[in-house]
C-alpha cells in the first residue's frame, strides 16, 4: 500500500494593480506589472533568503478604477468571505464580478503608479485624512470631520494614521539582496503615500483589518509611470522578488509565533510615532507628482 504523500503548507498572496488615471499615462503599469505575475513564486536564483512553502500569487483580475467609491466598496470583498456582504465587488467585467477571493489572504500587495522619480517605494504609512482631490470620475471622497463622529462610518474609531504590521525595513533588506544583480533600481520606503487613491487603497486595507483586530499584513508599492515593455519587464522581475521578500519577513514571524492563527492576532493596534507625525517639508520630497 503506497504513502500519502502529504499536501505542503501554501502562503497566499494577493495582488491588485490599477486603471489609468491620467491623460498622458493612458496605460498604468502598476496592472501591467501585476498582469503579469506569475501563478506561484519561482525558486529563487540563489541559496540566500528563508525557505518558504510554496507561495501562490492571485492576481485580482482587472485593474482597479481610480475612483473612491469602488475601492471602498472593493477592498472588504478583496478580504473574502468572512466579511458579509449582500453585493459583489464592484468590477467592469465578468471577472471582477465573479472573483472570489482565497479563503485565506497571508498578504495582500496593491501597487500603484508615482511619478516623475524612477523609484521603487513601499510605503510605510497610510492616513485616514486630507484625501482632496477628484478621482477619475471627478468625483470627491466626501468624508468629513462630521462623519469622525458617526459611528456608522466605514472608519469611524479608525486612527488618523495607519502602518502595516509587516517589518518593511526587514523586507527592504531582502528586496535589495534578491535583486542585486538585476541592475541599479532605487528601491526605498516611503513615508507618504500622496493622499490620493494609491494611498486611500492602502489606508482602506490597513482600516479594515484594524477594525478586526487582525494583523495587518497588507503592504503597498509605487513603481514609476512609464510603461514601456522594457519598464515593465523590470517591474516585474522586482515585483516578484518583492513578494519573496514580503513573504519571506511574514513567514520568520509564522515560524517565530509557532503557528498560522497565533501570528494572525500579532498586531499592534498602537500608532507609531512616524504614523502620528505631520507631514512636514521634508517628508513631501518624495518626487510624487500627485503629492499636495
Amino acid at each position: 500500500m503506497g504513502s500519502v504523500e502529504e499536501i505542503p503548507e501554501e502562503f497566499t498572496v494577493l495582488v491588485t494593480g490599477y486603471a489609468p488615471f491620467k491623460e498622458d499615462y493612458p496605460v498604468n503599469p502598476s496592472w501591467e506589472i501585476a498582469s503579469r505575475l506569475p501563478e506561484y513564486l519561482p525558486r529563487p536564483s540563489n541559496a540566500t533568503g528563508t525557505s518558504l512553502p510554496r507561495v501562490r500569487i492571485i492576481v485580482y483580475p482587472e485593474p482597479v478604477r481610480v475612483n473612491y467609491q469602488t475601492v471602498r466598496k472593493l477592498v472588504p470583498a478583496l478580504w473574502g468571505p468572512n466579511d458579509k456582504r449582500s453585493e459583489p465587488p464592484p468590477a467592469d467585467t465578468d471577472a471582477g464580478r465573479n472573483f472570489v477571493p482565497p479563503a485565506h489572504i497571508d498578504l495582500l500587495l496593491h501597487i500603484g503608479m508615482a511619478g516623475p522619480r524612477l523609484c521603487y517605494s513601499l510605503e510605510r504609512i497610510g492616513r485616514r485624512d486630507g484625501y482632496l482631490r477628484p478621482d477619475v470620475d471627478n468625483e470627491l471622497l466626501g468624508d468629513t470631520a462630521a462623519d469622525r463622529a458617526d459611528p456608522n462610518w466605514v472608519w469611524y474609531g479608525v486612527p488618523a494614521a495607519l502602518e502595516s504590521d509587516i517589518d518593511l525595513d526587514d523586507a527592504l533588506q531582502r528586496w535589495r539582496a534578491h535583486t542585486a544583480s538585476m541592475g541599479d533600481n532605487e528601491l526605498r520606503i516611503s513615508q507618504d503615500a500622496g493622499r490620493f487613491l494609491c494611498d486611500f487603497i492602502y489606508t482602506s486595507s490597513l482600516a479594515h483589518l484594524w477594525k478586526q483586530g487582525a494583523r495587518r499584513r497588507v503592504s503597498f508599492l509605487h513603481v514609476p509611470a512609464i510603461a514601456t515593455p522594457e519598464c515593465v519587464a523590470v517591474g516585474q522581475g522586482l515585483v516578484v522578488e518583492l513578494i519573496r521578500s514580503l513573504a519571506e519577513t511574514e513567514w520568520a514571524v509564522r515560524q517565530k509565533a509557532g503557528s498560522a492563527d497565533a501570528a494572525a492576532k500579532l498586531t499592534d493596534n498602537k500608532v507609531s510615532a512616524a504614523a502620528q507625525a505631520p507631514i512636514t517639508g521634508a517628508d513631501m520630497e518624495t518626487g510624487k507628482w500627485y503629492c499636495d
